[in-house]
């Protein structure tokens, strides 16, 4: 049973209330521990089902939907979804059908087929399929048939992790752009034997209002499947070449060398992303005045027919954006609605700024695939990992134009835990799972199909969402929220099917609190996990650190995450001193000095009796620290993990986060470049020649013999 809610709090729901939202998915309880079990409030559970369409106001209201929601799952013949894995067998929806059903396939490849023994046998593929009972009633799913899992990445590899906004060189305009990321990997696999580059999120970002910034978080993206152009290598596009007014490109040039040579002019200084997107398009208005050739013409035409109304919505939110704003919310009334007569009149009125959006987004993505090229042809097993964010910003273009799949008045965050006792609420909206299933998961299956086009592999955040995501009713605080379930099934088999036709690697960021179950369904269908050293503990042993051959093989190693301290601070404890200055701590700061001490002591020793540490490892001095940082990189190449990322900014001794969590304007999150142990910023050419890049690969390419796992 749940436990009762407070006498304080908001009510319980009745028993048929949380009969109700269970029938919808929508979770009654949840245990945050597994000698714990909270029930969710009434409210909660009456704002999920609203914005699911259920009307469960009052006892009288929830009695009527009950009833129907239970007559509808009766009635119904099929799901909207049914999943058959190519090496299963038929599908339970399938074999519970009555006797005499006829059941008809139309296959994504333009081919029908009958009867459950003309079905076997189907091609992978998201097909539709149309089942006729005896007493003549019709029901249609979609049917996803899919490989059983992923394959595995091609070798054991390491590669470099890097926050790509921060990775400047001598010609970028203030910021690190595409031209970068492929200079990094054809240097990284060809002289560091890397298998991979994993970066930020490239999603496109909600513009600033007039006056204010560009909110710079990559994980509060406007859209996830088109790119932000703000990344592209202007001198890299082909018209630049071909510009009449040089004098004008000349002076942008002149201008981007000042701000680059901003960025790294020290230690206070910061990436200014509205700044180098300003002087970007005003180069880019220039360069879409010289007319493109006949071939490039052709694939442009080509890229805006396979793209098309998802495309076409994407430039158009942004053209109307410039002329009423970024938030679709506060547009006239005609046009908050994509398929409205008056967004279909702004549209044709702002034709040339929609085609210029569009024209950038092509770029984009074009440079993006360069990129893996790039990476593939320098020896790289994998290439460029990209990351997908959790969601979208409720005022961006995903939100607008695919409204009818997003869950209206509610939005992603996590329950109170340990950590965080007041919850979270991550501010961006959920899909609506019922829609998602009625329309065979396409919004998902769009996004990730684009996505592929230029990734080696994905890493998808917070993986734990294609299961369950916590809802948020707007205006309540996060501990009022509830667990939604997701089809886990059908999410995966998308999401192996387009990877698998893409030939790619899928990692599932799988830290902190996971459901039972979660890791082992991911690892059953090839999805990789990601391991963080200083996380990976025996914690249903002594808590010691985990010894190297106990770590799992199917996943990405990591030392550190962008919302993590980087190696040098955690091992010197600077970051609890940045965090108590920002008054970030819950506890004393000798304590929670003391705890850090420990935990990196214990691991030092650890390291120092495998014979993987080379000096102390520990203190101020930064020869210690350095041999510090090598011996954990010398630990991660020891475990069977199948890839191990190094940390970039590691690589130099960098001691700043690139993000710290619970602050927002009291610490430059998401604008630092990389930088020395010094804090003086770093070029991808300084990086390339660094003596201490160079020897803390060499120590993870060559990390040599652990000694026995056991050994601690």
């Amino acid at each position: 049973m749940a436990a009762p809610r407070p006498p304080d709090g908001p009510p319980a729901p009745s028993e048929e209330l949380a009969r109700l939202a269970e029938l919808y998915g929508v979770a009654a309880s949840y245990r945050p521990s597994p000698d714990r079990t909270v029930a969710a409030s009434a409210t909660a559970l009456t704002r999920a089902l609203a914005a699911l369409g259920v009307d469960a106001g009052g006892p009288a209201g929830v009695r009527a939907a009950l009833a129907a929601r239970t007559d509808e799952l009766r009635a119904a013949l099929l799901p909207p979804t049914v999943v058959w894995w190519t090496d299963g067998p038929v599908p339970e929806a399938l074999t519970a059908l009555e006797p005499g059903t006829r059941i008809g396939v139309d296959t994504e490849q333009g081919e029908t087929r009958t009867e459950v023994s003309g079905v076997s046998g189907l091609p992978p593929g998201v097909h539709r399929l149309t089942a006729t009972a005896p007493d003549g009633r019709v029901a249609r799913c979609h049917l996803i048939v899919a490989p059983p899992r992923l394959p595995a990445p091609p070798d054991r590899s390491h590669g470099l992790l890097v926050q790509l906004y921060s990775l400047l060189s001598q010609r970028s305009w203030g910021m690190g752009d595409l031209g970068d990321l492929a200079e990094l990997a054809a240097w990284a696999g060809r002289a560091l034997g890397a298998g991979f580059v994993q970066v930020n999120p490239l999603h496109a970002a909600v513009p600033g209002a007039p006056g204010e910034p560009t909110d710079p978080s990559p994980y509060r993206p406007s859209s996830r499947r088109f790119p932000d152009p703000v990344h592209l290598r202007i001198e890299d596009v082909p018209e630049y070449r071909y510009a009449g007014d040089r004098a004008r490109l000349d002076g942008l040039l002149e201008r981007a060398g000042r701000l680059r040579a901003h960025v790294l002019s020290g230690p206070e200084a910061l990436i200014d992303r509205d700044a180098v997107w300003a002087l970007k398009k005003e180069a880019l208005e220039l360069l879409r005045e010289v007319p493109l050739g006949p071939g490039r013409r052709a694939a442009y035409c080509d890229y805006l027919a396979a793209q098309g109304q998802a495309l076409e919505d994407h430039a158009t939110w942004y053209a109307l954006a410039e002329a009423h704003g970024p938030d679709w919310r506060r547009w006239p009334a005609a046009l908050r609605d994509p398929r409205s007569a008056g967004t279909a009149r702004a549209r044709t009125a702002l034709r040339d700024r929609v085609d210029f959006h569009a024209w950038l987004t092509w770029l984009t993505e074009t440079q993006l695939t360069d990129a893996q090229r790039t990476a593939r042809e320098s020896g790289m097993p994998v290439g460029i990992v990209h990351d997908l964010a959790v969601g979208v910003h409720p005022v961006g273009a995903d939100a607008w134009a695919q409204q009818e799949y997003f869950a209206a008045g509610m939005s992603v965050g996590a329950p109170p835990d340990a950590f965080n006792a007041r919850g979270q609420d991550w501010g961006l909206p959920p899909w609506r799972p019922d829609r998602l299933a009625e329309s065979g998961y396409a919004p998902f299956r769009d996004l990730l199909r684009a996505l592929f086009r230029y990734a080696g592999a994905l890493r998808i955040d917070h993986v734990m969402g294609l299961f369950r995501l916590w809802w948020v009713p707007q205006g309540l605080p996060p501990t009022e929220g509830a667990y939604v379930r997701y089809d886990a099934e059908a999410m995966l088999a998308v999401l192996v099917l387009e990877a698998s036709r893409a030939g790619a690697v899928v990692i599932g960021e799988d830290l902190g609190t996971v459901e039972p179950g979660v890791r082992e369904a991911l690892r059953e269908r090839g999805v990789l996990g990601t391991s963080v050293l200083w996380f990976e503990r025996d914690w249903e042993g002594d808590g010691r650190p985990l010894p190297a051959d106990r770590w799992r093989a199917d996943c990405l190693a990591t030392a550190t995450t962008h919302d993590l301290p980087p190696t040098a601070a955690r091992l010197t404890g600077e970051y609890v001193g940045l965090r108590d200055r920002l008054g970030l701590l819950t506890r004393p700061v000798e304590e929670e000095r003391a705890e850090a001490a420990a935990d990196a002591g214990e691991w030092l020793g650890l390291l120092a009796r495998l014979g993987l540490l080379h000096g102390t490892g520990g203190g101020t001095d930064p020869a210690a620290e350095e041999a510090g940082v090598q011996a954990l990189y010398r630990f991660l190449r020891a475990t069977p993990a199948r890839m191990a990322g190094v940390w970039l900014p590691d690589a130099v001794g960098d001691r700043r986060p690139q993000n710290l969590p619970g602050t927002w304007d009291q610490y430059p999150n998401w604008r630092l470049p990389i930088a020395d142990a010094e804090g003086r910023p770093m070029t991808l050419e300084e990086l390339a020649a660094s003596p201490r890049l160079h020897a803390l690969i060499d120590a993870v390419r060559h990390p040599g013999r652990a000694g026995p796992g056991g050994v601690r």
